[in-house]
């Protein structure tokens, strides 16, 4: 799933007006999973400049990424956490985690040939999804628009919810996001991503 879409579910899920810290909190957790994968593309990308076709076909399925995506992908550890925060009675940690989970649950449903490590430090095995979300061959052109649809749906759902003038411009920046990544994604995984294995 593309990240914006993740972090309006986590937002619309655990937000609520006027709690800025467990607001940010939800953001945050529907955020993390996938911060490791733009910084080191965007190092490769970037700074490196390594071709986008090398850095999602060979570096995306390397040893030493797949270890990195294990830890921020792990089932295990997004639980733990919540599972911390019911305990400590912390709504932001609740909030955090609780994004998290939904994260790294949806992605282990819509990642196919690229999917990581779902259950570290249990296990090393990967559960390829039935389903792509962007991937042509497993469904990705029914999935795409579907998400799309969620994600503009969850926008409206926030917009009604928070009046206040940074709220929206944060569902406005979320939403021009949203479109973005599709763009991007579509771009940088053309010919997909599973050819290079």
């Amino acid at each position: 799933m593309n990240t914006p879409t993740h972090i309006l579910i986590g937002v619309a899920a655990f937000s609520r007006p006027g709690l800025y810290k467990v607001n940010t909190a939800a953001f945050l957790g529907g955020l993390l999973p996938d911060v490791s994968l733009y910084v080191m593309a965007g190092w490769a990308l970037f700074i490196q400049g390594i071709a986008p076709q090398t850095v999602f076909h060979v570096y995306f399925f390397s040893p030493e990424w797949m270890r990195v995506f294990a830890v921020d992908h792990s089932i295990p550890i997004w639980g733990m956490a919540l599972g911390v925060g019911l305990w400590l009675k912390r709504d932001w940690l609740i909030a955090f985690s609780g994004a998290g989970l939904p994260h790294v649950g949806s992605d282990f449903l819509v990642h196919h040939d690229d999917a990581r490590p779902q259950f570290w430090p249990l296990s090393d095995w990967i559960f390829r999804g039935p389903v792509s979300y962007w991937d042509d061959r497993y469904y990705g052109q029914y999935f795409a628009p579907f998400e799309m649809v969620l994600a503009l749906g969850l926008c409206v759902v926030l917009w009604r919810r928070f009046r206040a003038p940074w709220p929206r411009m944060a569902i406005g920046l979320t939403t021009v996001a949203l479109v973005s990544t599709a763009v991007m994604w579509s771009y940088m995984l053309a010919g997909g991503v599973a050819h290079a294995q």
